[in-house]
Formats: structure tokens, C-alpha cells, sequence
């Protein structure tokens, strides 16, 4: 048996029992010990981003995820908290400049994105919905946009999975390239961090490659990621009038706004500054956390899942943003 359990105790008496009394008397098996060590090991300086998602990868596919029912809640939370906690390591000037210089190509490439993928969803005869929520993802910020335009279209469990699988996957591999393919082109923080929000799905794999390459990369490509991802909003609209859903239930992700209060606090209330450090650290150890969580969630039956054409298509789309924003970058 691979799962834990409680010591013999009568059911009326541990009902009674203090939580810590039951934690105590809990027998954890070995995989569980091994996934919470190295979910531990995440929150030390000694793991990087990248490593920590291989680390995931390694997991998922030799020891399986013992909490696998818990994993989106708990990526979905902590990479929202984390990414407050980076607010207050930024300053709002830098920020705004920053999204400023993004705004053309963030619309462009939204708009770009979202007509090949439809393109390319009928020519690899991928069912409407599995196409549009692939191409959403990959325009805008890979499962967050999938998991808002969910209920707009009325998708399935299997059209969701089959869409965040595609986009997990291509981010596990932009973590470990972009960096390197930066390096290789001499590309200036600024533009390694524009290009990382233009290119890269999920928020934390775009945080966690720009973490690599430098602060004003991280500050970058964080303020552009998040202002991309606001345009969930008009998109979940256009898309609950194109498949004639209504409006459906749209998300709204809240925790912007947080992230905008946190970096006006740094920059305009120097008293912040000691409370300001250690919310950054652990907003760093939380997104590595956060992308060992997601590696050891992609097992070997997701990536089978997927199928070839989904994941053909997610490659083409992420194919054509990455070289397309990347030459708009070099050629201001």
C-alpha cells in the first residue's frame, strides 16, 4: 500500500484528540517522507527554480505524487502568493515604463496567437474547445487562462486536462532553455525579461527564467507577465461570444491588484523595507516550491495523455511567439 495511515486508535477517541496528537500517531510511508523532504529541500537556498522542477520531474515519474488531488489548489495559491510577496521587491516607476514598452506586443502577439491556434486546432482536427484553451494559454499566461476560460466554453474534465498538460509541458522545457538561449544571444536583462513574458506560458516559469538571468529581468518580465495576464479578461468575453456561451463565470484574478499594492508600499513607504526583504525571500522559496509541485505533477500517464496533436499544436504556437517576439525585441 502506497498510502498512509492513522495507528489503531478507536475512531471515538482520536475524534477527541488534540491535532497535534493525531499528527504524532500518523505513520507516513516512505514515498510520502521522501516527497515532503524534497519539498522542504525547495524552501533552502540551495535549489534553484530550475533544479527544483526537475527535481518535480524526477518524482513524478519514479516515486509519484502522493498528494496529487491537493496539487492545483496548491500551486494555484502559492504561486499567487509568491508573486505578491515579489511586489515588494520592485518599484512601481520601473514597473510602469516597463509595461508601457509591452503593451504593442502584448496585444499584437495575443491577437496573433489566439487566430493560429484556431488556424491550427482545425488543420490538426483538434476539437474547438481543446484548440482555443491551448491557444488562450500560450497567449496569455498558460493555466491561469485556461483554468478562467474553462467555464466560459463549458469544457470538459478531459478537454482541461489534455490543455494544461500541453502547457505544463512546454513550460517545464522554457525553464530550462530560455535561459541558455539568452545567454547565447547576449540579450540585455531588459530584453531577456520582455522576451520571457512575450514567450513563456505560466507566470512562475516565467519568473523562475528571469530569476536566473538577473533583477531587472525579474522586475521586467514580472510587471509585463502580469498586465498580459488582465487581458484574460477581454478575451473570456470574446471567446463566450465566439462560442456562444454567454458570459459564463468569468475569473478574475484578484491577486494583481495585491501585487500593484505591494509595490506601490515598497516604493513610496521606505519604513517597508525590513518587511519587504523577507517577504521577497519567501516569495522566492515559494515559487521554487511551486515548480517542484508542478514537475512532480506532470507523471508519465499526463504526458501520455496529451496526444500528439495538442501537443503539435502547442509546440507551433509557442514556436511562433518565441521567434516572432524575440526578432520584434532585437529590432527596436
Amino acid at each position: 500500500m502506497n498510502t498512509a495511515h492513522p495507528t489503531t486508535t478507536p475512531p471515538q477517541l482520536r475524534s477527541r484528540q488534540h491535532p497535534a496528537q493525531r499528527l504524532l500517531a500518523y505513520r507516513f510511508t516512505t514515498r510520502q517522507l521522501l516527497f515532503i523532504g524534497a519539498s522542504l529541500l525547495c524552501l533552502t537556498p540551495f535549489l534553484s527554480p530550475p533544479l527544483a522542477l526537475l527535481l518535480g520531474l524526477l518524482v513524478a515519474q519514479f516515486i509519484g505524487h502522493p498528494y496529487l488531488h491537493l496539487n492545483s489548489k496548491a500551486t494555484h495559491w502559492l504561486l499567487q502568493a509568491s508573486v505578491v510577496g515579489l511586489g515588494f521587491g520592485m518599484n512601481a516607476h520601473s514597473a510602469m515604463q516597463a509595461g508601457k514598452e509591452g503593451i504593442l506586443l502584448t496585444v499584437a502577439s495575443i491577437a496573433g496567437v489566439l487566430t493560429v491556434g484556431v488556424l491550427l486546432g482545425k488543420w490538426l482536427k483538434i476539437d474547438a474547445v481543446t484548440a482555443h484553451l491551448i491557444a488562450a494559454g500560450t497567449a496569455i499566461c498558460g493555466g491561469s487562462a485556461i483554468a478562467a476560460l474553462s467555464p466560459v466554453v463549458k469544457a470538459d474534465e478531459k478537454q482541461v486536462s489534455v490543455a494544461l498538460g500541453t502547457v505544463f509541458i512546454l513550460n517545464a522545457v522554457a525553464l530550462l532553455v530560455f535561459p541558455a538561449i539568452g545567454q547565447g544571444l547576449q540579450l540585455t536583462q531588459h530584453q531577456f525579461g520582455l522576451w520571457c513574458a512575450l514567450a513563456i506560458h505560466d507566470t512562475s516559469s516565467v519568473v523562475g527564467a528571469a530569476t536566473r538571468f538577473g533583477p531587472e529581468a525579474l522586475q521586467v518580465a514580472t510587471t509585463v507577465k502580469l498586465a498580459r495576464a488582465l487581458w484574460i479578461i477581454p478575451v473570456s468575453l470574446g471567446t463566450a461570444a465566439l462560442f456562444n456561451t454567454g458570459s459564463g463565470r468569468i475569473t478574475i484574478p484578484y491577486f494583481i491588484g495585491l501585487f500593484v499594492l505591494a509595490m506601490l508600499v515598497h516604493t513610496y513607504v521606505p519604513a517597508s523595507q525590513p518587511i519587504a526583504d523577507v517577504a521577497v525571500t519567501l516569495a522566492h522559496r515559494g515559487l521554487t516550491l511551486t515548480l517542484f509541485l508542478i514537475g512532480a505533477g506532470l507523471s508519465g500517464n499526463v504526458i501520455r495523455a496529451v496526444g500528439w496533436q495538442p501537443l503539435a499544436q502547442g509546440i507551433l504556437l509557442w514556436l511562433l511567439i518565441s521567434a516572432a517576439s524575440l526578432w520584434a525585441i532585437l529590432a527596436v
